[in-house]
């Protein structure tokens, strides 16, 4: 193990930097050893000022070494301050302009000073090469006793780590060459106290580094193949615990025969399907039979149901819920939000309404009295559908006969909250877990690999395409007329924003005041309402009622509809600001609307025209990535309606197990790890993981004993669930 020493020990860490690094989470020397960099300076091409003009328009980072000639503090005519470094090299002379921070740059450096500086090569109005807001890194300051050659002062190597900086660490002083300092000393002291904990065969099957050798290259690697080879490891490393915790639920799952035959009657099952008003799918009809063939074993059922939005899946759902309830069981349906646990309510009461059930919603901001029926109806078994959020798995909620637990929105959820509800149950509860975020199987299979998984790969037959454009701030009265015809017609619309309230630090949209502006000065006569989060239930109820039978012509809201509101009439939604908002949430709010026969739009307004390049000077390069990832998001909402497509795409610019609900409770930490690209490495580690389990499922085996202490120390929270041992 790491050693847990207090950062005290580490050479150039005093009390203060101790409490800025405990800000970002290092407490411990074990923390500080596992904050790997984010990036690296490539510094075996070193480039002279006279060659600088050939990367003009490169979209690429060099790096010079040079001397500071010149610094100066200037006033652009708005009367903000411009820091000019001029530097020199034995070729030429080269300005490096900051456009923010002039009081501290200009306290920072002196005249004589030597730095690396590292940038894109801009040009300034004589066509001449500029630095903005360059990377710098001081190799020696003039004054400093020890003026060794510069070469030799990057004793590293010529691959230099870039560590993630806030302000917090730059006002106690340490800035890039400062950490790479405290790390070298860390190293260099507390490396050898780590002890490799993969047998020795896993190593050499994955071809993998030695856990010491991986750090250490990682943070300062002599070679780009190393660094690769480190990182590789420690990818497979955050895989494997991961998969460790999957192998443990699929072992206990598949080991579990406590589980609650619901063989359908089909009684409730046949009254349903004669009164729909609409036929189901043949891929609903596939997903339903599998569904009864898991509920008719002894065997708890564990599946995960994916499909695009509008494919269908609550009544889906809700066929498995009467066979559940045909054997005198309870259902509990969850929902991540208030306001969609509401309409999973009116979605299924109205299912129901002629097959005589009693259905109850359980949210937070109820009436004392309203809340004590609803639980004493829980209690006696009289409640056969509970709908609700996480206050379902409080611990007075207290079921009679829970049998079967259905999760919507699954990838807002955690496996122990999952787990959780699950408790509730005196036997163990079937379960289903869906999501409207599809994933290739692949990787669903990796990811939820204690889940069966069941595709609807097919919508509703009378579904028509929405038609997706993207528009600007120009285009807006050409909008609001067309957003009126369509009014005029008896339909409705969205308008979607990303605040409540107007923020000074950014230029979103905010939903009050855009609420208002529409009222007052677009809208005058028609019917608007707004909507957000911090409405009380009963405030958010009441305006979706409305909007529900059309006594509101637009709605304004927030993200809080963005999944489960279906109202069929609207077929109009105007999204703004809509590079702010992810690919998946962007077709989640799509998905409002279609709902109906009606043909629908979606009108995606954006501010990424050309001049927001100039908005985004002070981190030039990870600024114009974050225009081209935006840019590719809207250009695939207009390309595509397919969820899987769109969910293909999403993955591939995110890549982050934040799509997976995977950080929810703090069951996985992919700090590397990207799940979409390291794919291979997550089935290895599936398939290592299960063999160990297989073969030693207490992992009592001396080559398994460091395994069980990490994963014991990081998934505590989680061993009740996981009866492994």
């Amino acid at each position: 193990m790491i050693s847990t020493d207090s950062l005290q020990f580490v050479k150039g860490i005093g009390p203060k930097r101790i409490q800025a690094l405990n800000l970002i989470g290092i407490n411990s020397i074990s923390d500080l050893l596992y904050y790997f960099p984010y990036d690296y300076l490539d510094r075996s091409k070193i480039v002279k000022i006279e060659k600088l003009k050939n990367f003009i328009n490169k979209n690429e980072e060099v790096t010079i070494v040079a001397e500071i000639f010149r610094q100066e503090t200037r006033r652009t005519r708005n009367g903000k301050k411009i820091f000019i470094l001029t530097v020199k090299d034995e070729t030429g002379f080269l300005p490096c302009l900051y456009f923010h921070g002039a009081h501290w740059l200009s306290k920072m450096f002196n005249v004589g000073d030597v730095l690396a500086l590292s940038s894109f090569v801009e040009i300034d109005k004589y066509n001449r090469p500029q630095f903005i807001h360059s990377e710098h890194d001081r190799l020696f300051a003039i004054d400093d006793d020890d003026k060794t050659n510069w070469k030799e002062k990057l004793n590293t190597g010529a691959i230099i780590p870039k560590y993630h900086l806030n302000e917090e660490l730059r006002k106690v002083g340490i800035e890039q060459r400062q950490l790479r300092k405290i790390m070298r000393d860390a190293l260099n002291r507390y490396l050898n106290s780590v002890e490799e904990y993969l047998p020795r065969a896993i190593l050499n099957e994955r071809a993998l580094l030695n856990l010491q050798s991986a750090i250490s290259h990682l943070h300062f690697p002599d070679s780009l193949e190393n660094k690769n080879h480190a990182l590789k490891r420690i990818k497979y490393d955050e895989s494997f615990y991961f998969q460790l915790l999957i192998a443990f639920r699929k072992k206990e799952i598949e080991e579990d025969r406590n589980g609650i035959n619901c063989k359908s009657k089909n009684i409730l099952n046949k009254k349903l399907l004669s009164e729909l008003t609409f036929n189901l799918t043949s891929a609903q009809q596939k997903v339903i039979s599998e569904i009864s063939h898991d509920m008719s074993s002894t065997k708890p059922m564990n599946r995960l149901l994916q499909g695009d939005v509008g494919s269908g899946k609550t009544i889906v759902s809700f066929f498995a819920m009467l066979s559940a309830i045909e054997n005198n069981l309870q259902v509990a349906l969850m929902a991540p939000t208030e306001i969609l646990a509401e309409q999973h309510f009116a979605t299924i009461s109205h299912f129901a309404k002629n097959l005589n059930l009693n259905i109850r919603l359980l949210v937070g901001k109820q009436s004392k009295k309203l809340r004590s029926d609803i639980l004493e109806d829980i209690g006696r078994g009289s409640a056969q559908i509970i709908i609700g959020t996480h206050a379902l798995f409080q611990k007075h909620v207290v079921f009679e006969n829970l049998g079967l637990v259905v999760i919507d929105e699954q990838h807002r959820f955690g496996v122990s909250q999952r787990a959780q509800l699950r408790e509730k149950g005196k036997s163990h509860p079937h379960l289903l877990v869906m999501t409207a975020t599809p994933i290739p199987r692949s990787l669903a299979m990796t990811l939820y690999g204690d889940l069966d998984i069941s595709t609807i790969d097919e919508m509703p037959k009378n579904r028509k395409k929405i038609k997706t454009a993207i528009r600007f701030d120009k285009d807006k009265v050409k909008i609001y007329d067309f957003i009126r015809k369509e009014i005029s017609e008896q339909k409705q619309a969205y308008i979607v924003v990303p605040l409540i309230e107007e923020s000074e630090k950014v230029n979103y949209k905010s939903a009050i005041d855009e609420f208002e502006n529409l009222q007052k000065n677009i809208f005058t006569d028609l019917k608007l309402g707004l909507l957000h989060g911090k409405l009380s239930s009963d405030e958010k109820r009441i305006v979706m009622e409305k909007f529900a039978k059309n006594k509101i012509n637009i709605l304004v809201s927030t993200t809080v509809i963005e999944v489960g509101i279906d109202v069929a009439n609207a077929t109009v939604m105007m999204i703004e600001d809509a590079e702010k908002f992810g690919l998946a949430q962007l077709h989640q709010l799509r998905g409002r609307v279609g709902r109906g026969t009606e043909q629908s739009y979606c009108i995606l307004i954006s501010k990424l025209d050309e001049k927001i390049k100039t908005t985004y000077s002070e981190n030039k390069k990870e600024n114009i990535e974050r225009i081209k990832i935006a840019k590719k998001r809207l250009e695939t909402m207009v390309a595509t309606n397919d969820g899987f497509k769109i969910a293909e795409v999403d993955l591939e610019l995110r890549g982050s197990g934040e799509l997976f609900g995977m950080r929810q409770a703090g069951e996985a930490n992919f700090m590397m790890l990207d799940v979409v690209h390291d794919t291979e490495l997550l089935i290895f580690a599936r398939e290592d993981t299960s063999a160990i389990v297989q073969s030693d499922p207490n992992l009592l085996r001396d080559e398994h004993k460091k395994i069980k202490n990490i994963f014991q120390k990081r998934f505590q929270h989680l061993l009740s669930f996981v009866r492994s041992g």
